[in-house]
């Protein structure tokens, strides 16, 4: 009877604890601040318009077009298309090339491009050499039917074989750089030598228009090679040349603000092909390798978030740019989402990036640090991390105004510690920074900051700018702070925590779905189970109760001392929020706040009682805020809603025009959102 007593015991203890962990799991869920993952998913065949056109993956393919076909037959070398007695790629190219040096025209050119990038898929599995040399030809032959002067009272941009030249371009740019790729030799300032139509190219790698170094590109993935899973929008440019994604490396004697940028970031780059001076290809043999004719042409990498179009013989031409895969390719990384141990085990994030003396948290960058540019710096919620702002960053930095002068800052925190610790350590990590990137205060922009922070983060952005004086002391104790008896550290911690200055260099904050009165989810029961789970420094604990110990009668509330959880801290009852209420905001800084709103009359809308679900309306609003706008969004999504989206974008645009003098342009959209505006 006394084991089955006790068999039964241990089957309820752990169908409690089972218990414990479901229903401590769904308040996590409904806490999260959008904690899933994003990426790419490697594609079975590259992506691309000539994949259809061309046939390149048809069982009969690849074929020439029809167009192809038809100049063919005009200048009778279909039967030599059919029928090649020397087994040589170029052998058609050869005949059709003394057409084009007898005749010269558009149709020709096409068909030549077309052809000699045929002729490449056909034989760079064998011979990547004379691929990459027919590649060349067929990027060279589609560069000279659009830039040509000599076809330029001829050249129609409304006929689709000017497109077809211009994915020609691209495409045949592509195969190039594969091949360039694999043989290691695309790299900013190499020299790749081709044999092709006009002689031997010598082609010079540069950057153009970023602020990225040769050094700081570790290798390069194409962007047709993946599909993006999770962001939904995606944001893409048409015009001339192959979108890229740079894979950055660390290196010895990098700038400092490259402490900033998470391991194996990844940004986007478009490579140009461009020949210098012209050419007299049309009279050249195209497989004469002893001419003696160089030519010399630039391979650009040009960064399209900085520069969207190029010149060419004083037209303007744009640039074929992709700004989202290589951003989902980035979030593809697992080391970059720390949401659960940012949560469960705080203390994981004090461990020390690789390569630095930083810890994990803390300030990230995944742009390069640009003066002149206003930092819009995001602070995530509960159970989460920088990977909630992902849907929000690429929308607003798919606006060119928005790119030109603002650079996005993340901020990495444990969410299991109160928010005011968090905010202690925010504080210091922006000082920091500061000194880093800008030891004499001489840089305007970093004194324009925008803080935009979720949940949670809402409360630790908003932080930044209160004066504490003695409020949040006298919560604690009614005795003079001198008289704290303590180890220098911990006495240090203790002033950081409770006495602060607004910083002078933040303009504005942007707080959504922020519990500014504390949620309700936050109750003994979810604190007891969060406690459960969540593991706190053993060192923090300890040196806690010492303090209590050699302090006894100083402290009259004891309660934002004790180390708790970033759930304790949540409760309405909480004596911080009263105080952070009163607290009056520095003249130089303006309140923007949006509120969450579950539409409808389903049971969810009613548990909500007129909230987000996790955060009530009442406790969202905020008195002194400069604009107020609800959003029909649940808590979890409201900061990658649409209308949230906009209105950010709005106030960013508002505040540039205030700093410049002159009205916020192109935001009329925004105005759908006004109804719900205060």
């Amino acid at each position: 009877m006394a084991v089955g007593n006790r068999h039964h015991a241990s089957i309820s203890k752990h169908c409690l604890a089972l218990h414990c962990f479901v229903l401590a799991g769904l308040l996590i869920v409904s806490l999260a601040g959008c904690a899933s993952s994003r990426g790419v998913s490697l594609r079975s065949t590259p992506q691309g318009p000539l994949v259809d056109r061309l046939k390149l993956t048809s069982y009969w393919g690849p074929k020439p077009s029809p167009r192809t076909m038809q100049t063919l037959r005009v200048c009778h070398l279909t039967d030599d298309l059919a029928n090649n007695p020397t087994d040589d790629p170029k052998w058609i190219l050869e005949k059709l090339h003394g057409f084009i040096d007898r005749d010269p025209s558009p149709e020709k050119v096409h068909a030549f491009a077309e052809l000699a990038f045929l002729q490449a898929k056909k034989v760079e599995e064998e011979d990547q050499r004379a691929a990459l040399d027919l590649y060349g030809a067929s990027v060279l032959h589609a560069y000279k039917y659009l830039f040509d002067e000599r076809f330029s009272h001829v050249r129609n941009p409304y006929d689709p074989q000017y497109r077809s030249a211009c994915d020609l371009y691209n495409g045949a740019l592509e195969g190039a750089l594969r091949i360039a790729c694999k043989n290691g030799s695309l790299v900013p300032g190499n020299t790749q030598t081709l044999h092709m139509a006009s002689g031997t190219w010598n082609i010079r790698c540069v950057l153009r228009g970023t602020r990225w170094r040769p050094e700081d590109i570790g290798r390069f993935e194409f962007v047709s090679d993946y599909e993006i899973n999770g962001l939904k929008n995606h944001y893409r440019t048409y015009g001339l040349g192959v979108p890229l994604i740079a894979v950055r490396r660390s290196y010895p004697g990098e700038p400092p603000a490259a402490r900033y940028y998470p391991e194996d970031l990844s940004f986007p780059v478009t490579a140009f092909l461009r020949p210098l001076g012209h050419s007299d290809s049309t009279g050249a043999d195209p497989t004469n390798h002893s001419q003696t004719v160089v030519h010399e042409g630039l391979l650009e990498l040009y960064d399209p978030l900085a520069i969207p179009e190029t010149l060419v013989d004083n037209r303007l031409v744009p640039l074929e740019s992709d700004l989202t895969t290589p951003l989902a390719y980035f979030l593809s990384n697992p080391r970059f989402d720390l949401a659960t141990v940012g949560l469960l085990h705080p203390e994981k994030l004090l461990e020390l990036r690789p390569q630095t003396d930083d810890p994990i948290m803390g300030l990230y960058m995944i742009q390069p640090y640009e003066p002149g540019k206003i930092p819009v710096l995001l602070v995530h919620g509960l159970w989460s991390s920088p990977m909630t702002w992902m849907e929000m960053f690429n929308d607003l930095r798919s606006s060119r105004e928005i790119r030109d002068h603002y650079q996005f800052w993340f901020y990495l925190y444990p969410t299991g510690q109160p928010f005011w610790v968090s905010a202690t350590q925010m504080r210091n990590d922006l000082a920091k920074a500061r000194e880093v990137l800008d030891p004499y205060h001489q840089e305007p922009a970093l004194d324009q900051m925008v803080l935009v922070g979720h949940s949670m983060g809402g409360l630790v952005a908003r932080m930044q700018t209160l004066n504490s004086k003695n409020d949040y002391w006298n919560l604690a104790s009614g005795q003079p702070f001198h008289l704290v008896k303590t180890e220098p550290e911990i006495r240090e911690k203790l002033r950081q925590a409770f006495f602060f200055q607004p910083n002078p260099s933040i303009r504005r904050v942007v707080t959504i779905g922020t519990p500014h009165r504390g949620s309700t989810i936050s109750n003994q029961t979810t604190q007891w189970l969060l406690s459960k789970l969540i593991d706190l420094p053993s060192k923090l604990v300890q040196s806690q109760q010492k303090l209590f110990r050699e302090n006894k009668g100083l402290f009259r509330d004891t309660s934002l001392l004790k180390i708790h959880t970033s759930i304790d801290s949540l409760a309405p009852d909480s004596p911080i929020f009263p105080v952070m209420l009163a607290g009056r905001r520095p003249p130089w800084v303006k309140y923007h706040n949006i509120i969450g709103e579950i539409p409808g009359d389903g049971w969810l809308s009613s548990l909500a009682s007129g909230g987000d679900g996790v955060v009530a309306r009442k406790s969202s609003h905020l008195d002194d805020a400069e604009s107020e706008l609800v959003v029909e969004a649940d808590h979890t999504t409201i900061q990658s809603h649409p209308m949230t989206v906009l209105e950010v974008r709005r106030i960013l645009l508002d505040h540039l025009a205030e700093l410049t003098g002159r009205p916020a342009a192109n935001v009329a959209e925004h105005e759908v959102a006004d109804p719900g505006r205060r």
